[in-house]
């Protein structure tokens, strides 16, 4: 088996370190959304690519404003050897488009139209950088490209960080936890290969599948952590077994037979909550359900094969090392007295005392989630000191939030015919003149906005012979915003790209019936922002029911009971929205902000509390499973319901809370992350972890079974036949 192994991690780890580059920075976008149905037809239509780059231009000194005429030149100079380059369709300066001059005087901008496509985008990119000759001025690059490359070297450079800090926290953790340096280095060693393989596998499925980068960082903190976890759930067990007297090959057996079955049963329900994300058709969701499920499925694996080997081999050496009185655990956790039996004795004996506060404690955590705010991806998730976020600074603090996300309207007309042809003119300019009235829109960019005092009928005189338009402005804009049988219009909003007024503008202009002879797509970023999230919630109560359904049916499986699922459920759900709560508290509204060093989003990111649900259902199973696979062992042997409850609390209690400790330390090392996404998931994640080791399993657990009394093992007749060979007997 060991070599076995071997010869696997032998083949994983030279092909392990390439993921970087063998995933996607993007896909947190469906093919079927409008906003991208709008890109799409643009891009076909208009020949360029849909990502534009953006250079931002400063007078580092303040003395010389961005209309000073030198202030122009110097942009002119820089751009010399650019305009010339392959794949680079169109440079659009503030001499050509007077928007682009910021309204404070203190800048401009710069767009550079990519005519390539978007797999050439990462050659296009350095060449354009390389070009820009030098200049007095402070040129910041930003745009769309630039950001998905940010996103690669940030997060390589955030994982990086956090193994540094995970890895020898939670070393330090499991020797603290076992007393024993070759104890603790055992389930390292196994959640590291977890990770190792899967990270290879990963590069595989890359070619066949598209993969997230963000779906790295959750692969490897579940593999770190829940490695660590399932192969301390059996080492704990073994040292127990041989606590009590019985034989290397005895303890392994019983070992894998008790606390491998719990392995395979909690393993199984956080495969299922990933596996859920799974049946979302936005990429991102999707990659990070699979590499999720297959680092979990792998880490099972490696519990039940390569850690009975590893134990095998080491037998009573496994204590090894020892360091201090914490190496004698393994003894008071076979006796079945102690911290964790009084503990629960003293809850189980005022169960309304306990259940009632610590109820009101996790809903009145949950409660901000009330007023979340979703959002998408943008420049903001990114630290400060990486160049698209800081132009993405740059414009919002020069041009306005609505700059950043001016709403595309993309016309077209149902017969084909040209959008220029007179009747159509008319029509498009009442339309125009409709949203330009609206409040929340600061300006209109259209053939058929060019000049506000022209009436509609004007226009259609303007425009009245497509193949010869009379108007010099109106020839121009004409040019760039007509192909075909498409026209395209720029609004720009006021507000936001997640104001809520932002959106209630989208929401408005697509309520709105176009104009005759027209179909009307409406994208940008604020309505991508609508459809991502939109969509999203469309299928989550679906997800959420598979989840939950899924589950239920294990635990049902396991423990033969119909109430104690629907208990485990009912808790989980508690620390989940308890988690939810402090995402709004401190990502939206930038509560510890300073400490965690990042700015405030101002919103959620809408896939996050979907993630969160999906990873958190399963993985606090996890703790449920292992501590009622202990009380049922007690139930068996024929103990009352209280002395059940207490010793399995006993004999389980310090390990899921060591257990938990170690998803804690590792989920929080990803806080040190500068991607805002994976901070806030790293921490949701501890928040949740904690709190239901702590106020759930170890007070909520004792007191709701206490209530339930014998109510807890209950099933039908007829069901507890069927499902007597899969519940644990207490014979060995």
């Amino acid at each position: 088996m060991l070599a076995g192994w071997a010869l696997v991690l032998l083949v994983a780890l030279p092909v392990a370190p390439r993921v970087f580059r063998a995933l996607n920075a993007g896909g947190f976008t469906s093919p079927d959304l409008e906003a991208f149905r709008a890109s799409q037809l643009l891009a076909v239509r208009f020949g360029a690519n849909p990502s534009n780059l953006v250079l931002v231009y400063e007078d580092p000194s303040g003395e010389l404003n961005a209309d000073d005429p030198r202030f122009s030149q110097d942009i002119e100079d820089s751009l010399s050897a650019v305009r010339g380059l392959n794949g680079v369709a169109r440079v659009v300066t503030a001499a050509e488009n007077p928007r682009q001059l910021a309204p404070d005087g203190r800048a401009q901008y710069v767009t550079i139209s990519l005519a390539t496509a978007s797999s050439a985008v990462d050659d296009v990119v350095p060449n354009i950088q390389r070009a820009l000759r030098p200049t007095p001025l402070e040129v910041t690059l930003t745009g769309a490209p630039v950001f998905y490359q940010d996103i690669f070297d940030v997060t390589e450079r955030d994982l990086r960080r956090a193994e540094l800090l995970s890895i020898p926290t939670a070393g330090v953790a499991l020797v603290f936890v076992f007393g024993s340096l070759v104890a603790g280095a055992v389930p390292g060693l196994v959640g590291g290969t977890a990770v190792a393989v899967t990270l290879a596998l990963m590069v595989l499925l890359s070619q066949f599948f598209e993969m997230s980068i963000f779906s790295l960082n959750l692969a490897t903190m579940l593999g770190l952590g829940l490695g660590i976890d399932y192969s301390l759930f059996i080492v704990s067990r073994f040292r127990e077994e041989l606590a009590r007297g019985e034989s290397v090959e005895r303890a392994i057996a019983w070992s894998v037979a008790s606390a491998g079955r719990a392995v395979v049963f909690s393993g199984a329900t956080v495969v299922i909550g990933l596996l859920a994300l799974v049946t979302f058709d936005i990429t991102a969701l999707r990659s990070m359900g699979i590499a999720g499920a297959l680092v979990v499925a792998i880490s099972v694996i490696a519990a039940l094969s390569l850690l009975p080997a590893l134990l095998g081999i080491l037998g009573r050496r496994v204590d090894a090392l020892a360091i201090g009185p914490l190496a004698a655990s393994a003894e008071r956790a076979a006796r079945g007295s102690g911290f964790w039996a009084r503990l629960a004795h003293r809850v189980m004996a005022r169960p309304f005392l306990f259940l009632v506060p610590l109820l009101a404690v996790l809903v009145g955590l949950g409660l901000p989630f009330l007023r979340v705010e979703f959002g998408a991806p943008d420049a903001s998730i990114l630290p400060t000191d990486v160049q698209s976020r800081r132009g993405f600074d740059l414009l919002r603090a020069h041009w306005g939030e609505g700059e950043l996300s001016p709403l595309l309207l993309v016309f077209q007309t149902i017969d084909g015919s040209s959008p220029l042809r007179t009747d159509h003119v008319q029509t498009l300019a009442t339309f125009m003149r409709r949203v330009q009235a609206d409040p929340r829109v600061q300006r209109v960019e259209s053939v058929v906005s060019v000049d506000p005092r022209l009436t509609p009928e004007q226009y259609a005189l303007v425009y009245g012979d497509p193949n010869q338009i009379g108007d010099a402005y109106g020839q121009l804009a004409a040019q760039a915003t007509v192909r075909q049988d498409t026209l395209l219009a720029n609004v720009t909003g006021r507000f936001g790209q997640t104001d809520d007024r932002s959106k209630d503008m989208v929401r408005t202009i697509r309520a709105t019936p176009p104009p005759s002879g027209f179909r009307l797509l409406v994208g940008g970023g604020t309505a991508g922002v609508i459809d991502y999230a939109d969509r999203l919630y469309e299928q989550f109560p679906r997800a959420a029911l598979i989840v939950v359904l899924a589950i239920y049916l294990v635990l049902l499986r396991s423990f033969g009971s119909v109430v104690l699922p629907l208990k485990a459920v009912a808790m989980n759900i508690l620390s989940i929205l308890a988690s939810y709560g402090a995402l709004v508290v401190i990502f939206q509204d930038g509560a510890l902000a300073e400490l965690l060093h990042f700015k405030p989003l101002g919103f959620v990111e809408a896939s996050l509390p979907i993630i969160m649900f999906c990873v958190l259902f399963g993985l606090s199973m996890d703790y449920e499973v292992f501590l009622l696979s202990r009380i049922q062992e007690a139930h068996l042997d024929g103990a009352d319901n209280p002395t059940s409850v207490a010793r399995g609390l006993e004999r389980s209690g310090r390990i899921i809370t060591s257990a938990a400790a170690i998803v804690v330390l590792v989920s929080l090392s990803f806080v040190a992350a500068d991607i805002v996404l994976i901070k806030a998931l790293g921490l949701g994640t501890a928040i949740a972890v904690f709190l239901d080791a702590t106020l759930v399993r170890a007070l909520l657990v004792p007191a709701t079974m206490r209530l339930l009394g014998d109510w807890n093992w209950w099933a039908p007749g007829w069901l507890r036949g069927a499902l007597r060979s899969g519940t644990l007997h207490a014979a060995r």
